[in-house]
């Protein structure tokens, strides 16, 4: 089973490294699988954690850059952090994020009113979207709680 996720990951990866002719390596691989594997938009710091497990030796500067050529290529997302670390996500597809701003975990929604949201002419004269994402802020139910 594990093998078959790998391979499915790999397969999805090496079109998507193919297409922007990027070199597919084992450490590109491994940061990518672990990427796939995280529901909970990991920083740089906490996915090098992750992959040190299968790769002793790799440096964070390597898992960072990896990360920021992804991001670069659009092979994952950055979920800005609004004053705190980089986020990565490997969801491609548009969707919206709702952010606790006591404990930062960030919620995946999907909204079409969202994502039909129309820019203001104004800002369309001066701007050229390329996304539009809504970032809801609130208290996640499990801060609510405590």
């Amino acid at each position: 089973m594990k093998k078959q996720i790998n391979e499915a990951v790999n397969s999805g990866f090496s079109e998507r490294c193919e297409k922007r002719g990027l070199r597919i390596t084992p450490q590109r691989s491994i940061i990518y699988e672990e990427l796939m594997k995280s529901a909970d938009h990991p920083t740089a710091d906490a996915l090098y954690r992750r992959v040190r497990k299968r790769l002793a030796n790799i440096s964070f500067d390597t898992v960072f850059r990896t990360l920021m050529t992804f991001s670069e290529n659009g092979i994952v997302n950055v979920v800005e952090g609004y004053g705190e670390m980089k986020r990565f996500e490997p969801d491609m597809e548009n969707h919206h994020h709702a952010r606790c701003v006591k404990c930062h975990k960030i919620i995946d929604f999907k909204n079409e009113a969202y994502d039909s949201i129309v820019v203001p002419q104004e800002l369309q004269q001066r701007f050229k979207v390329l996304n539009k994402r809504v970032v809801l802020e609130g208290i996640c139910e499990d801060c609510a709680k405590k």
